[in-house]
């Protein structure tokens, strides 16, 4: 079923770093709204804004202290308000960040639910009495040692997934639930387009808190796989659709960390009503070792076809897949798949080609249609996540060598993403007249928005058209997936095939020549080139396409 949110393609914003108006060193709102000209050249139809509520910034911003106010250093709900207008009279939409598996422990629920066991907010949160004079479980903590705080004013626990700032919110009580879906709807009658929920897998905790198996040499035992799609998840979800969701033309992405395809079939069936799209992560993890995403390993690019592969088939007739190698908390895809120093553009062009073209909604975030890359600080003192800060403490005290940390937090630290936007080569980049919150990659001179608007053959002006293609032929939306030549070792070429229609993707994902054969079912002289990385050869031969360092071409075949 055709649907506007399959149609479209999605920009995250991630505010903090994104414009600063007023000199603070801080991207705010009224910066957002200085560049949607920007947004609308590219071709965005959606764009999704990471929290922007009060917060105390432990995460910045997903740990919330109010649902229905604007942090100061963003700007104002009237600011807010003017964001919303403006982006709505260029023809696009605003989707918010969605933060209820936790709150912040400055929000007033949890204020008050700390002040005794009694109190009427206790059962907003998740409380537990210790156990042998020691946690109620010895569940890890996303960020870093337990998942439980104690709490000396009541002598009991409450569970946290995320940092200590952040507890977790009690979706077994209807109270709780009722105050979550009170706000949706405050901000859906505002006028906004849909949400993207942050972690809303985790939202059904288990009947009880059982230990983990750690690893060896380990305290904590990871709980993600005994949090992670609990037991009530599909009846909270319907929940929410029935009383919130359903009542407006949105769109929904949940954030799901473990999430299977027969899964994310379950939470995104159109018949199911509970959400549209899911973001799961496989993918992410494929360059990890077996320690986590902190072990480095080279991508394997049949694991990747493989993998992406799988989600394509999964959920090419029973749901929808969203397309993505970027966010705030990822590392830069150019830098981590592609090569980001020789090769950048051309790299930075391929990834965006193996994406676009595939099944479902594409995401950009931001700079990623710049070709930012990934960030080297000379010190931890530079950093600023809380992700990285405890894993090198944690790897500190364990006696990791700092050389050995440091490439860890190079290649995979979540800051990589949120050094601020590069829009001119002036100081800091032209993202503030200020000191920046966080430091500017130092290669903005070169790579920033003004100089890739100015160049015809930047990576811009390619996603430019990329999005315009989306736009053009209803096959790259609503095409089938199948995967061609899958034992190529150094190729990742699929097709897309709808109505007499066929797209051929060819993408060399290395840095060396390569030969692709073209398919033998596919004839020849109904092709024709839609897109390229690199300028077409004339009078080629296309039964044996002699491919260059990452180099990306798109064939629209009409049989």
């Amino acid at each position: 079923m055709k649907a506007w949110w399959k149609e479209s393609v999605v920009y995250q914003i991630y505010p903090r770093s994104f414009m600063d108006s007023n000199g603070d060193g801080i991207g705010d709102l009224q910066g957002i709204i200085s560049k949607l000209d920007y947004l609308q050249s590219l071709g965005i139809d959606v764009i999704w804004l990471s929290p922007v509520y009060k917060s105390p910034n432990d995460d910045n911003g997903y740990d919330i202290s109010d649902y229905q106010g604007i942090m100061d250093e963003f700007g104002t709900m009237g600011d807010w308000e003017n964001l919303l207008e403006e982006v709505h009279n260029r023809g696009m939409k605003l989707i918010m960040d969605l933060v209820v598996n936790h709150s912040s422990d400055e929000h007033p629920w949890f204020v008050k639910a700390r002040k005794s066991k009694d109190n009427p907010y206790r059962d907003y949160f998740i409380w537990r009495p210790g156990k042998d004079g020691k946690e109620p479980s010895n569940w890890y903590s996303n960020f870093g040692g337990s998942a439980w705080e104690y709490d000396e004013g009541t002598d009991e626990y409450y569970l946290h997934l995320f940092s200590k700032k952040q507890p977790d919110l009690n979706w077994r009580n209807p109270q709780l639930r009722e105050e979550v879906y009170a706000m949706m709807r405050w901000w859906l009658d505002k006028g906004i387009d849909g949400f993207r929920m942050d972690v809303i897998n985790f939202i059904s905790k288990p009947e009880t808190f059982e230990d983990g198996e750690p690893k060896p040499g380990k305290k904590y035992a990871s709980g993600s796989k005994i949090y992670r799609n609990g037991p009530h998840i599909h009846d909270y979800l319907q929940e929410m659709n029935a009383k919130t969701l359903s009542k407006y033309d949105v769109m929904t992405v949940g954030e799901m960390p473990g999430v299977t395809p027969e899964l994310a079939q379950m939470y995104t069936a159109e018949e199911r009503k509970e959400l549209n799209m899911v973001f799961q992560f496989e993918h992410m993890g494929l360059d990890n070792g077996p320690d986590g995403k902190w072990d480095l390993k080279p991508l394997n690019l049949q694991d990747l076809k493989q993998n992406l592969t799988k989600w394509q088939k999964a959920l090419e007739h029973k749901g929808w897949n969203s397309l993505y190698f970027n966010n705030h908390d990822q590392p830069r895809s150019v830098s981590r798949f592609g090569n980001d120093k020789e090769y950048r553009v051309e790299s930075a062009k391929m990834l965006a080609t193996l994406l676009h073209m595939m099944k479902g909604t594409p995401y950009v975030y931001q700079g990623e249609e710049l070709g930012m890359t990934n960030i080297r600080f000379n010190s931890i003192q530079e950093y600023r996540d809380i992700e990285i800060i405890n894993f090198y403490r944690e790897q500190k005290a364990d006696g990791v060598p700092e050389e050995k940390i440091m490439e860890s937090i190079y290649a995979k630290g979540r800051d990589n993403s949120r050094t601020p936007m590069q829009w001119d080569a002036s100081r800091h980049a032209g993202f503030t007249t200020g000191e920046p919150w966080i430091g500017v990659n130092p290669n903005y001179r070169d790579i920033n928005a003004e100089q890739a608007i100015a160049d015809e053959d930047s990576v811009y002006h390619y996603y430019r058209r990329l999005i315009q293609l989306r736009k053009s032929y209803d096959v790259i939306v609503y095409g089938e997936y199948d995967l061609v030549d899958p034992e190529h070792p150094e190729i990742f070429s699929y097709k897309r095939t709808m109505k007499g229609q066929t797209l051929l993707v060819i993408c060399n994902f290395y840095g060396k020549e390569n030969k692709f054969e073209w398919p033998n079912e596919m004839n020849l002289n109904d092709a024709r080139l839609l897109i390229s990385n690199y300028a077409e050869q004339e009078g080629e031969e296309l039964q044996r396409v002699s491919l260059k360092p990452y180099e990306a071409r798109v064939y629209l075949l009409v049989h």
